[in-house]
C-alpha cells in the first residue's frame, strides 16, 4: 500500500497578479499543491498586485501574526474623478477639474494623513455588518454605518508628480484602506481621486523581491516548491511552535 503523499507545510511569497482576488491565488494554489489547507495572510483587492504571503499546511497557524505586521505599498493617485470604490475599478461618480497645484502643495496635504489616526471603510469592503459583507450592502445602494478603525501611517512620500498623477510610496499599519487615503487625499485638495494603481512592495521584512508569479510557481516541480517554503519558525521566531 502506498503511503499519503508528504504535505507541505511552510511560507510561500507570491507576487499577486491584478485582477486576481487572493482568493483566486488561493485556489489556484490549492490546485497546484493538490492541499486543501492553504491560506494567505492579509488581503490585496482584485486591482492591485504584490505582495501576498501564502501560508501552506501547518502554517496557517501563525496566519494572526503575519497579517498584524506593517505593509509599505507603491501606487498612483488620479486626481479629479471620484469613483465609487475609491479606486480605477469602480464608476466614475463626478469629474471635477485639477486646480494648478505644485507638488508643494500635494506633499502638504499629505502631511495630514501622517501618524495616529481612525479610518472609516469604505463601503466597497468585506467587511461584515450584521453578517453581512459592506460590498453586497454597497451593490443594493444602501450605505451602512461602519464604526472608524484605528490605523497609523508611518510614511507618505511623493515619488512623482505630474497632474493628474500622483506618485506615491506609503508605509503603514495593518487594516488600513489606500484607497481610502487617496479619496480623502483628493477631497482635502478639492478636486476628488481615486487610486488608479496599487503594488504591495512589503510586509515588514518580507518583500515582493523574495516573491514568485503564478507563471513561475507553476512551472516548479513540488518538491522545488518546497524548497521556497519559509518555515513558520523562521518567519515568527518569537512565536513557540
Amino acid at each position: 500500500m502506498l503511503a499519503p503523499p508528504k504535505e507541505l507545510e511552510g511560507i510561500l511569497l507570491v507576487d499577486k497578479p491584478r485582477d486576481h482576488t487572493s482568493h483566486d491565488v488561493v485556489a489556484r494554489l490549492r490546485g497546484k499543491l493538490k492541499m486543501k489547507r492553504i491560506g494567505h495572510a492579509g488581503t490585496l483587492d482584485p486591482m492591485a498586485t504584490g505582495l501576498l504571503i501564502i501560508l501552506v499546511g501547518k502554517a496557517t497557524r501563525v496566519s494572526q501574526y503575519l497579517t498584524s505586521l506593517d505593509k509599505e505599498y507603491e501606487g498612483t493617485i488620479e486626481l479629479g474623478k471620484v469613483t465609487d470604490t475609491q479606486d480605477a475599478d469602480g464608476e466614475v461618480m463626478e469629474t471635477r477639474p485639477v486646480p494648478p497645484l505644485t507638488e508643494a502643495d500635494v506633499k502638504a496635504a499629505i502631511q495630514g494623513f501622517l501618524g495616529d489616526q481612525y479610518q472609516t471603510p469604505p463601503m466597497y469592503s468585506a467587511i461584515k455588518i450584521d453578517g453581512v459583507p459592506l460590498y453586497k450592502s454597497a451593490r443594493k445602494g444602501e450605505d451602512v454605518d461602519r464604526e472608524p478603525r484605528f490605523i497609523r501611517v508611518m510614511s507618505w512620500d511623493v515619488t512623482r508628480f505630474v497632474p493628474p498623477q500622483i506618485d506615491f510610496r506609503l508605509r503603514c499599519t495593518k487594516g488600513t484602506y489606500v484607497r481610502t487615503l487617496a479619496h480623502d487625499l483628493g477631497q482635502k485638495l478639492g478636486c476628488g481621486a481615486h487610486l488608479s494603481a496599487l503594488r504591495r512592495t512589503a510586509t515588514d521584512k518580507f518583500n515582493v523581491a523574495q516573491a514568485l508569479t503564478l507563471e513561475q510557481i507553476f512551472a516548479l516541480t513540488l518538491p522545488e516548491i518546497e524548497k521556497r517554503l519559509i518555515a513558520p519558525r523562521d518567519a515568527v521566531p518569537s512565536l513557540a511552535l
